[in-house]
C-alpha cells in the first residue's frame, strides 16, 4: 500500500477503506509518512469529507495509537463529559461533583486553556495545592473512595491526534467536521469511559457560530461514539454570551461553588443541572425527568458542594478557599468598567470577552505559558440588560495597570449598546442522540 494512492483516492472523492485509514495513522505516528503527505490527505478530507464509517475508523485508529485508559478497576458505568470550549464555561467543576454525589463515579481527564477559552485544569490549579498530575493507580483510588477526580492526560495518550492537530493548525485544515470530530472523540474514547456526554457550544464565543453548524458536528461525534460502542449524547448549548458572570480561573472556581450552593446566575445553574442530569441518564439512573430531580437534590442538600471539597482535598488542594473566597490569592490591580451611554446591552462578542480575560493574564498564548490565577473579569451586566450611563458593566482583575488597559480596551470593543432590546438565545438548542437531532425550540 502506498500513501500516494490513499491521498489520490480521497482527492477523487472515494471512500477510504479501513485498511487505508489504519495504514495512514500507524505510518504517520511511526514517522514513516512525512508531514507533506499527511497535509495533502488532511486537505483532501477537508474538501471531500468522510462518511460515518470512515470517520469512526479514523477516530478509533487515533484512539489506539498510544496508551489507553482501562477504567475497569472502577465499578459502575463510567460517563465522561466534554465541552467544545467557551468563555466562562466552568461546568465540569460543578457537574462532576453533582454526578458523583448522586453515586455515579466520574473519572475525568481534562485539558488546559488556549486562546480565548479557559481550561478546567487551570481553574482547578487555582485552588492552592491542587494537583492534576496524578498517577493512574492513585487516580483510581480517589475515584473509588471519593467518587470523582479530574486530572490531566497521562502517558502517551492519542499521539496521532497531537501530531495531526499541530499539522492542521498550520495548514488551514482545522475547519473540517470529520477532523474536528475525530480529534475530540479519539481522546474521549482513549480515556476509557463507557458513555460520553458532549456539550457542543454555538455562538460568538464558540468554534461553531450557528446552531446548524453545531448540530452537524454533534451528529458526527455521536455517530462516532455509537460506531465504536460508546453510548453518546450531545447537547447543543449557547455561547453567544459568557456563561455565568465570572471569567478567569479562581473567579470561575468561586462561581462553580455558587452553583453548588444554589446561589449562581440562572444560566450557569440551569446548564450545569441539565448536563448533570444527562450524565446520570447515561449512567442508567432513570429517565431524564427523574435524573433532573436527582441532580437538583444534590445541590439543594449541599452534598454536591461537599463532594467538590472532598475531591479537592484528595487531590492535595486546600478546600478552605472554597468555603471562604477571601483566602484565594487576590489580584494586585482592579478596575471598574462603567457604561458610557444608556441603552440595552444588545450584543457581547463572547470571543472578544474571552480575549480580554486572556489579556488580563487569565489565559495563555502558547500551551507552555503560565497563567495568573487571580486575573479575569466579573461581569455586572450581560446581553439584554438595560444600563444607564455610569452603571457598572464589569470589574477587571490583573497583575498590572498595563494589562488592565488592554483588557478594558478589548472588553469595550466587545459590547454593543442599542435603544432596542435583543432576543436572548435559549440555554440549549437541541439534544442529539443515536436517533438524530431533537430541536428544543
Amino acid at each position: 500500500m502506498r500513501m500516494f494512492d490513499v491521498i489520490k483516492h480521497k482527492r477523487d472523492g472515494l471512500e477510504l477503506t479501513d485498511e487505508e485509514i489504519e495504514f495512514f495513522v500507524k505510518g504517520y505516528v511511526a514517522g514513516d509518512i512525512p508531514d507533506y503527505q499527511a497535509s495533502a490527505l488532511a486537505m483532501a478530507i477537508f474538501y471531500k469529507g468522510m462518511n460515518a464509517r470512515e470517520t469512526g475508523t479514523l477516530t478509533w485508529q487515533m484512539a489506539i495509537s498510544g496508551d489507553t485508559c482501562d477504567l475497569s478497576p472502577i465499578p459502575g458505568i463510567k460517563v465522561d463529559k466534554h465541552s467544545t470550549g467557551g468563555v466562562g464555561d466552568k461546568t465540569s467543576l460543578a457537574v462532576v461533583p453533582i454526578v458523583a454525589a448522586a453515586g455515579c463515579p466520574v473519572a475525568k481527564m481534562s485539558g488546559r486553556g488556549l486562546g480565548h477559552t479557559g481550561g478546567t485544569l487551570d481553574k482547578l490549579e487555582s485552588i492552592p495545592g491542587f494537583s492534576v498530575g496524578i498517577e493512574q493507580e492513585r487516580f483510581f483510588e480517589i475515584v473509588n473512595s471519593v467518587g470523582c477526580a479530574i486530572i490531566g492526560q497521562t502517558g502517551n495518550l492519542v499521539p496521532a491526534d497531537k501530531k495531526l492537530y499541530a499539522l492542521r493548525d498550520v495548514t488551514a485544515t482545522i475547519d473540517s467536521i470529520p477532523l474536528i470530530a475525530s480529534s475530540i472523540m479519539s481522546k474521549k474514547i482513549a480515556a476509557g469511559a463507557d458513555a460520553i456526554l458532549l456539550d457542543v457550544k454555538c455562538g460568538s464565543g464558540a468554534f461553531m457560530k450557528t446552531d446548524l453548524q453545531a448540530a452537524e458536528l454533534a451528529k458526527a461525534m455521536v455517530a462516532i461514539g455509537e460506531e465504536v460502542g460508546r453510548t453518546t449524547v450531545a447537547l447543543i448549548s449557547d455561547m453567544d454570551r459568557p456563561l455565568g458572570l465570572k471569567i478567569g480561573n479562581s473567579l470561575e472556581v468561586m462561581e462553580a461553588c455558587e452553583v453548588l450552593k444554589g446561589m449562581a446566575p440562572e444560566d450557569i445553574s440551569a446548564t450545569c443541572l441539565e448536563l448533570a442530569a444527562n450524565m446520570l441518564f447515561l449512567a442508567g439512573r432513570g429517565e431524564l425527568a427523574l435524573c433532573r430531580k436527582i441532580a437538583k437534590e444534590q445541590v439543594d442538600s449541599g452534598a454536591a458542594f461537599e463532594k467538590l471539597c472532598e475531591m479537592a482535598e484528595a487531590q492535595g488542594g486546600d478546600s478552605s478557599v472554597l468555603r471562604d473566597f477571601s483566602r484565594f490569592p487576590q489580584a494586585a490591580c482592579t478596575r471598574e468598567v462603567r457604561a458610557t451611554q444608556s441603552g440595552y446591552l444588545f450584543s457581547m462578542n463572547t470571543e472578544q470577552v474571552g480575549t480580554s480575560s486572556a489579556a488580563l493574564g487569565a489565559g495563555r498564548e502558547t500551551i507552555d505559558a503560565g497563567v495568573d490565577f487571580s486575573a479575569g473579569i466579573a461581569l455586572a451586566k450581560k446581553t439584554g440588560d438595560y444600563v444607564e450611563e455610569g452603571d457598572l458593566l464589569a470589574t477587571l482583575y490583573s497583575s498590572s495597570e498595563a494589562r488592565l488597559d488592554e483588557g478594558e480596551r478589548i472588553l469595550r470593543e466587545a459590547i454593543t449598546t442599542s435603544e432596542r432590546a435583543p432576543v436572548i438565545p435559549p440555554h440549549f438548542y437541541a439534544r442529539v442522540d443515536a436517533n438524530g437531532v431533537h430541536w428544543l425550540h
